[in-house]
């Protein structure tokens, strides 16, 4: 039986998530299940201790993160590698803001700053898991001692995805060699494809 709560899914020509036209075909076609078309209470609460702190979003998609933080003023940067979410971060952000995203490969991408934090949703758990220990190098390298990763991390191992799910035994053995865990707490206003499943975790860049 279909679960109500889950969109159907189209039948889509790319099945490889390391590409950029799988994501391509389903902003494209708006199929975007895991995009909360809001700004989650845990990111506001957090940006609220960290304000004016400058910011780096991988994996953006539509952005709405984005959008709010530089409208507070605070430094940001938003990059995707692909085109068609690229396109749909700047629709959200506007003429005035459009430059702050970027097209690019957060595996190889260099910022225009050294960020003070860089902001996990749903970029880690859209990575097969073969790049997770890319993605734990490559935060290594973007962020100086005492900066932070900080964001919403899918818990729990999923026989397919995007999204995939991670234990969390495994998620602290890929990050405690780089990071110190800072803060964790619960998510009550997950949307229904991270429902129950989600920990908002702060990691700390060690020196």
């Amino acid at each position: 039986m279909s679960d109500p709560t889950q969109p159907s899914v189209p039948d889509f020509a790319t099945r490889d998530p390391n590409s950029p036209e799988f994501w391509d075909e389903r902003f494209e076609r708006r199929f975007t299940p895991w995009d909360q078309a809001g700004v989650p209470s845990a990111f506001r609460a957090f940006a609220a201790r960290h304000r004016d702190a400058a910011v780096l979003i991988p994996g953006c998609g539509s952005a709405h993160e984005a959008v709010w933080l530089a409208r507070q003023g605070t430094p940001v940067r938003a990059i995707d590698f692909s085109p068609a979410a690229v396109a749909a971060a700047r629709e959200q952000l506007g003429a005035q803001h459009a430059s702050l995203v970027e097209q690019a490969d957060f595996f190889t991408y260099a910022p225009p700053f050294a960020p003070a934090w860089i902001y996990e949703r749903a970029f880690f758990c859209a990575l097969p898991p073969a790049r997770r220990t890319d993605y734990a190098q490559r935060m290594a390298e973007l962020l100086p001692a005492g900066a932070l990763l900080a964001g919403f991390f899918f818990m729990g191992a999923t026989p397919k995805g995007p999204p995939f799910g991670i234990e969390r035994g495994e998620l602290d053995a890929l990050l405690t060699p780089h990071f110190e865990l800072i803060e964790d707490e619960a998510v009550d206003d997950s949307i229904a494809v991270f429902a129950g499943r989600e920990r908002w975790l702060t990691w700390r860049r060690r020196g």
